[in-house]
């Protein structure tokens, strides 16, 4: 009786700690390939907030329709701004926004509907705090779907790339959006990436 007493006790643990991931421990999946950058000095110019105090804009982010790669076209579907910067991260990732004042997010996907991705740049104090989130993105966190993502979207087979620029942290995600598809993620991955060279832009203004 004691046995299955202890069994019984086992699997509520089990289906508890199922449902907390469930609920809100881990809403999200994290990509099977992910690399992380932190940053380097030539982010110099832009290192704190106080050296670079203009808030992003989305028209500053994403001027255009779409983002490009190779033959890849990616569609943008919507953005956001948000100044509650933990509304779009999840595990220890919480722990490392001090200091976060704004995140702006926005959402493409392949003509074909084949891929969807998503890119967010998160403004930070300084370049401390930006390798801090960096480093808990790469750990124990990550980012949430944007809203609008498909049903279909496989997060857990997609490719994300981290990187920290300054006192910005930028990450961009893509995945198939298509159960059970198989699709180069490659173009689409440096696609929506490349919209973090707008950054480059503020190392001179």
């Amino acid at each position: 009786m004691r046995k299955w007493i202890i069994i019984i006790v086992v699997l509520a643990g089990v289906a508890g700690t199922g449902a907390f991931l469930w609920l809100g421990g881990e809403p999200a999946p994290r990509p099977a390939v992910l690399r992380a950058e932190t940053g380097t000095a030539h982010y110099a110019p832009i290192a704190t907030r106080a050296l670079d105090p203009r808030p992003l804009t989305v028209a500053e982010m994403f001027p255009g329709p779409a983002v490009s790669a190779g033959t890849t076209r990616l569609a943008l579907r919507n953005t956001e701004t948000l100044a509650d910067c933990t509304e779009v991260v999840w595990g220890s990732a919480e722990e490392a926004l001090g200091g976060c004042t704004q995140v702006l997010r926005a959402r493409y996907e392949t003509e074909d509907g084949a891929v969807s991705g998503q890119f967010l740049i998160f403004n930070l104090g300084d370049s401390a705090a930006a390798d801090r989130l960096v480093a808990a993105l790469k750990g124990g966190g990550f980012v949430r779907p944007a809203p609008g993502t498909p049903d279909g979207f496989d997060g857990s087979g997609g490719w994300a790339q981290i990187r920290g620029l300054g006192h910005y942290v930028t990450v961009s995600w893509v995945a198939p959006a298509v159960p059970g598809s198989k699709v180069d993620l490659t173009y689409p991955q440096v696609a929506v990436d490349g919209l973090g060279l707008v950054i480059q832009r503020r190392l001179v203004s």
